[in-house]
């Protein structure tokens, strides 16, 4: 397969794919796959539309970089025009994908991976990719039935998967946000990376705490959810 190209979204051209399966994994979220046709880099994104009456909407890879399937993890917004649509696909439907693309690349540096939601996706492939030794993964959620891939991760990574819930209690997950855990932190390593993935309020809330306990900037690398 060839190496994957960065491209810019003005240069994505959308190919049509089967869908191998689209389950519902929690309420409201699905994991779907078809199969792969190229190389990807974990943490690069897909663009996914249902046709082309709309723009497609850009959604990481939910997959190692060694599976014969690409997989995207997606939430139903109920007032958008794809993800209702995209949720009743069965297999055998088809799909316009784009070519992997993107510049929020793993690395074999140590990091943090700090996520809410679906945010989770870039990691999930990064840590299906063999990439998650010395990597801290922080999740965010209201409830928790939305920490996907829990187990997986848990058996893996022990101590250095911490689950972050802010409206549910459990006896081994932290009760409150992502940003009250890592207040919590007496020592963030100012050395090391962090990446952000979720939605725009998390990242820049997150950021901007970062930056005041003495994160270098440049350490800092965000993929914002729409």
């Amino acid at each position: 397969m060839p190496k994957t190209k960065a491209q810019s979204p003005k240069e994505v051209q959308l190919y049509e794919e089967t869908i191998l399966q689209n389950e519902e994994i929690s309420p409201g979220v699905f994991l779907l796959s078809y199969k792969r046709a190229d190389d990807f880099i974990p943490g690069q994104v897909v663009r996914i539309a249902v046709d082309r009456l709309q723009p497609p909407r850009i959604y990481s890879i939910c997959s190692g970089n060694h599976e014969k399937e690409i997989r995207v993890l997606f939430n139903i917004k109920e007032d958008g025009y794809l993800t209702p649509k995209l949720a009743t696909r069965i297999p055998g439907d088809k799909l316009l994908v784009s070519k992997p693309y993107g510049g929020f690349l793993g690395t074999p540096k140590p990091a943090w991976w700090i996520a809410t939601g679906t945010g989770i996706a870039p990691f999930y492939s990064m840590f299906q990719s063999g990439q998650f030794e010395n990597k801290k993964l922080i999740h965010g959620a209201r409830h928790l039935n939305q920490f996907y891939f829990e187990n997986e991760l848990d058996w893996a990574m022990g101590r250095n998967y911490v689950r972050c819930c802010s409206q549910e209690q459990s006896c081994d997950v932290f009760p409150g946000r992502v940003t009250d855990y890592l207040n919590s932190v007496d020592d963030l390593p100012k050395d090391q990376l962090y990446y952000l993935c979720g939605k725009a309020l998390m990242v820049v809330e997150v950021r901007d705490l970062l930056i005041s306990r003495s994160i270098p900037y440049e350490n800092i690398l965000a993929e914002i959810y729409f």
